[in-house]
């Protein structure tokens, strides 16, 4: 099955402020004990979106104008950290679909974009104008072009950028490299036949 060109993004924007917000925060270790990712989603943020209780307190996923949406948006070196994959994995699980940042840790990007959700960096002050927007309009979509290069929201656009090789990998269909090894396990076996030392 060939993978989605991933071209843009539009979904509705949370903005979730904080420099160096790490994979712990984003996903503390007590949850990683699972075989599965499936489960992850819920558990996102979990530290800081409840007391040491348990009891939920104010984050802004969890306030209602924000739930359901797919853009996520922070400030500086997002994600750093530990390499664990539970990380963009549970920010994928709880329903995002892409990301806003000044900038990422180069695992956890790396770690993302193999899920299919793009990365994108702007500068503080225009992910401040878009947060604002969506603050004020949670009920407003946000697109992230991969194409152009650019994000728009309220009839404005501003300027994102993206590693070029993460950049073509999402917008050509290849950003899973297993799933596209499993994709060509016809062209795998027939130049394994071609190999001396495969022979069977």
């Amino acid at each position: 099955m060939a993978l989605e060109k991933i071209t843009s993004v539009t979904g509705r924007g949370v903005y979730v402020p904080g420099n160096d917000i790490d994979t712990d925060r984003i996903i503390p270790a007590r949850f990683m004990k699972c075989v599965t990712f499936d489960g992850l989603g819920e558990f996102v943020f979990f530290d800081v979106r409840h007391d040491p209780q348990g009891n939920k307190i104010d984050h802004p996923i969890d306030r209602p104008q924000h739930k359901g949406a797919t853009i996520l948006l922070s400030g500086a070196n997002f994600g750093c950290g530990s390499s664990r994959e539970h990380a963009p994995q549970a920010i994928s699980k709880a329903g995002f679909k892409a990301i806003i940042a000044e900038n990422f840790a180069e695992i956890f990007f790396g770690n993302s974009t193999t899920l299919g959700m793009p990365c994108v960096t702007a500068s503080r002050e225009d992910i401040a104008k878009i947060a604002a927007y969506v603050s004020a309009n949670p009920d407003k979509e946000v697109t992230i072009d991969l194409v152009k290069m650019e994000a728009r929201f309220n009839g404005e656009s501003v300027k994102i950028a993206q590693r070029e090789t993460a950049r073509d990998a999402l917008v050509n269909g290849r950003w899973d490299a297993i799933g596209e090894l499993i994709d060509g396990i016809g062209a795998v076996k027939a130049t394994a036949t071609k190999l001396p030392y495969m022979a069977a």
